[in-house]
Formats: C-alpha cells, sequence, structure tokens
C-alpha cells in the first residue's frame, strides 16, 4: 500500500525509539526553559530535562489535563513568543473558557504532512477531489484535513458544515471523490439522496474520511453500503494537535497513531498507573515536535487499547482502536462498568437508519435503573403494534447480552428527545449523587 512518509511510517522499533528518545529530550528542554507551568511541576517533582535517559523515564514526568490548561488560559501554556505563532484555534469552550493552542509555521508545516500521512493511507491521492463538509472556525478538524488534501496535491472543495442539498449539488457537479465529514451527517447525506430519488452509484465517491464523533463498525458498514465508498476513521484532539494523530490505512483494522510526533501511553484512568501492552485504559499523549504548544503525559480521557503488532500494509506505527468512550463519562450501573458507545454499537445493528436516542439513568429505591429512548423512525413506525413490541423485546434482550444488565427501552415521538444547539445530549443520569 501506498505511504506518505515511507521512512517514518515503516521504521523498526529499535530506530523508532531511539529517534522518540530524542525528540522527548528535546521537547523537555523547551518546555522546561519557556512554560511557567512545566518549570513549577518539573521543580515540585525534583524531575530535570537531564532526567531522560531512555523513554521509560517518561513516567518520572507529570500528567497534564484539561484543568491545567484552562488555568494557563489563553496563552500560559504557549512555549514561543506570541510573534511566533501564526495561528490560533481553541475548544469550543461552553462550559467554561476555551482551551486556546497555537501553531508556529513549522508545526503547521508538521501538522499538514501528518494529515496527508493518514489520509494518503485511506486512499486519497493527488487526483483527488476532497469535499470538506466540517465547520471552518476555531474547530481544527477542516483545517487539519484541508492541509492535507493541499499537501498531497488534491484538489479541496471547503464547503464548510450545513445546507445539505447545496452539498450533495457540488458532489454530484464537481465530482467529489473524497468526502469529509461526521459519520452522522454522512447519514444525513445518504439520507436526502434516498429521498430525492438519487442513486449514489452515479456519484464519483470513493472514499469517506470520517471523524469527529464515536462510531461504530456497524454505522461504518452501513455508510459504506449507502454511500458506495471506503470509509475510515481517524483521530486527533486540539490540544494536542487537531486530525493527524492517527488514521486507518486501508487494512481498516486500527488508526496507526504517528509515533514519531507522539509517545502514546495506556493508563489505568483511576490510579494514573501504565498499562501493559494491549490493555484498555485511557489515553496519554506526549508531543514531540510541537514548537507553540507542546504537551507533555496530556490525558486525552479517551479509552482505547494499542496494537503493536506489524500491520498487512506494511507500517510499523502502533494502532490505536477505536475509542470505546471517556473517561469521564464512563458509567457504573449496578456496579457494571458500561460505555455509552455499547448502547450506540446495539442499535446501529437492529435499527436502519442511525437512530436518534438518549439513555436515561435513575435510582429507584436502592435499585440504579437504565432507560434507552428511541425517536420513532418511519421504518419503526410502519411496523404493527405486535411486531414492534416484538422488537423492543428483541432489542431489550440484545442489549442486556451486550452490557450484562436489564434495559428498559421506550419509544417516544419524533424530535420530542431535548436538544441543545441541535444536539441530543446522550446521557441523562439523574441519580443522586
Amino acid at each position: 500500500m501506498k505511504t506518505w512518509d515511507h521512512q517514518h511510517e515503516c521504521m523498526s522499533r529499535d530506530e523508532l525509539e531511539q529517534l522518540q528518545l530524542e525528540r522527548l529530550q528535546s521537547t523537555m528542554n523547551r518546555v522546561h526553559k519557556n512554560v511557567t507551568h512545566y518549570q513549577k511541576r518539573f521543580n515540585e517533582l525534583g524531575v530535570i530535562p537531564e532526567d531522560m535517559q531512555s523513554l521509560s523515564d517518561l513516567t518520572k514526568l507529570p500528567f497534564t489535563t484539561k484543568e491545567d490548561l484552562r488555568l494557563n488560559y489563553p496563552y500560559g501554556m504557549f512555549a514561543v513568543p506570541l510573534r511566533e505563532v501564526v495561528r490560533i484555534h481553541s475548544s469550543s469552550g461552553t462550559t467554561s473558557k476555551p482551551i486556546v493552542v497555537g501553531y508556529t509555521k513549522n508545526d503547521i508545516r508538521m501538522w499538514s504532512n501528518l494529515a496527508a500521512r493518514f489520509m494518503t493511507a485511506a486512499g486519497v491521492t493527488h487526483d483527488d477531489v476532497v469535499q470538506i463538509a466540517f465547520h471552518y472556525g476555531l474547530f481544527t478538524g477542516a483545517f487539519g484535513l484541508h492541509y492535507g488534501a493541499e499537501t498531497i496535491g488534491a484538489s479541496v472543495i471547503p464547503t464548510s458544515t450545513g445546507n445539505t442539498e447545496k452539498q450533495i449539488m457540488i458532489m454530484q457537479d464537481y465530482r467529489t471523490t473524497a468526502l469529509v465529514c461526521t459519520p452522522g451527517y454522512a447519514i444525513v447525506l445518504a439520507k436526502h439522496m434516498e429521498r430525492i430519488g438519487m442513486d449514489p452509484k452515479g456519484l464519483s465517491l470513493k472514499v469517506g474520511l470520517f471523524g469527529g464523533e464515536p462510531w461504530s463498525e456497524t454505522m461504518r458498514r452501513e455508510i459504506e453500503r449507502r454511500l458506495c465508498l471506503s470509509a475510515t476513521d481517524n483521530y486527533g484532539l486540539s490540544e494536542v494537535i487537531g486530525p493527524g494523530v492517527a488514521g486507518e490505512c486501508l487494512c481498516k483494522n486500527g488508526m496507526h497513531l504517528c509515533e514519531d510526533a507522539f509517545i502514546p501511553e495506556i493508563i489505568d484512568s483511576e490510579t494514573g498507573v501504565p498499562l501493559p501492552p494491549g490493555s484498555v485504559g485511557e489515553l496519554v499523549l506526549t508531543t514531540l515536535t510541537k514548537e507553540a504548544f507542546p504537551m507533555i503525559r496530556y490525558r486525552t480521557g479517551d479509552i482505547t487499547c494499542l496494537d503493536y503488532a506489524k500491520c498487512d500494509c506494511g507500517r510499523t506505527l502502533v494502532r490505536m482502536k477505536k475509542t470505546m468512550g471517556r473517561s469521564d463519562n464512563m458509567l457504573i450501573i449496578r456496579g457494571v462498568n458500561i460505555f455509552p458507545s455499547q448502547i450506540q454499537e446495539v442499535l446501529f445493528s437492529m435499527v436502519q437508519g442511525a437512530p436518534l436516542y438518549q439513555m436515561m439513568i435513575a435510582r429507584k429505591g436502592a435499585m440504579d435503573v437504565l432507560e434507552v429512548r428511541i425517536e420513532v423512525t418511519e421504518e419503526i413506525f410502519s411496523l404493527e403494534m405486535q411486531r414492534q413490541r416484538a422488537f423492543l423485546e428483541m432489542l431489550r434482550k440484545r442489549l442486556r447480552s451486550v452490557i450484562g444488565i436489564d434495559v428498559t427501552v421506550k419509544l417516544v415521538e419524533p424530535k420530542s428527545l431535548p436538544r441543545q444547539d441541535g444536539k441530543i445530549a446522550q446521557v441523562i443520569d439523574s441519580r443522586p449523587i
């Protein structure tokens, strides 16, 4: 399979670890010299850059958390003067001050190449026409894929979000071959095409690069079937760089994480103790090439696991599994650890057309109860009452077999689940603390 940066994507483990150590030492020197937050934390722990003699010494360093970034709002975590920062992005900041991140010219170049790497792995070439239906703004997603596509030499159509009819018109008229959007919006596009009688086989689509939200293998198969393309996943987060941390190749067996630019760890979310290879836990990332906004052991909050086996594509970089949830939204119900993604996987496998749903957790007496509310779709509404009841019972049994506890499943009217900014809160937990 084609690679964008063969040298770094196919390095031996020994060569890679030596490169990581050299870059870690350089990053340590940069943050110790220029970032007050890290100076204080290192001094508290009695750590100096010279202590980094092997990658195992990484565990001597403190974690960086979202709270650290908020406390240093806006520019306290920058490692270069603001005059060297050519781009500023930030998180949405819906519940507090946003997290502000910066990029130097070299950071932008590095970001572009990392994005080009996973886009090439997904099948994008310089002959493609890439339609980017991510929001352009402080959100990093659109710009990361935009830079990656242009670096490859592909043609970019920056349609941004919304206006589904126009998106489809452009897709048809401009002969889009690669689609970039959230997996949920890909389903919206597919549904609209079906409503207007458009056959996606008549389009030029061949590749879909979907990210920005969790999605299941069942949803991947549905998108591929309905849009007639190859759907791949990718991973990134604004605090670390944006899209470009990891992405799938055409084997679709985990996302290759760019270890020459990031050191990944998997830790126990409760204790912070690093876990052995193959364990499921919270992903921690240390940046190795960032100039403006380097991160030391940043706790992403994302739950996943790492596979160090060589991929069939020939890349030697570790593969990161799809995120299984977040350390801060893992649900513990009746002593059982449950991730919302488990519920989503079952619903998408049994309810046609990406159902809108909400999980309601309450406490009745001393017992926690879970109710899954699903907005009625045309497919469900068309079922006879007896078949509806049988369907709900089958869905309830399937959920119980997957998560291990009894679940109540309830159908509700379309658009009756409360929305905020157009989004349905996935989980409502009303249990008293």
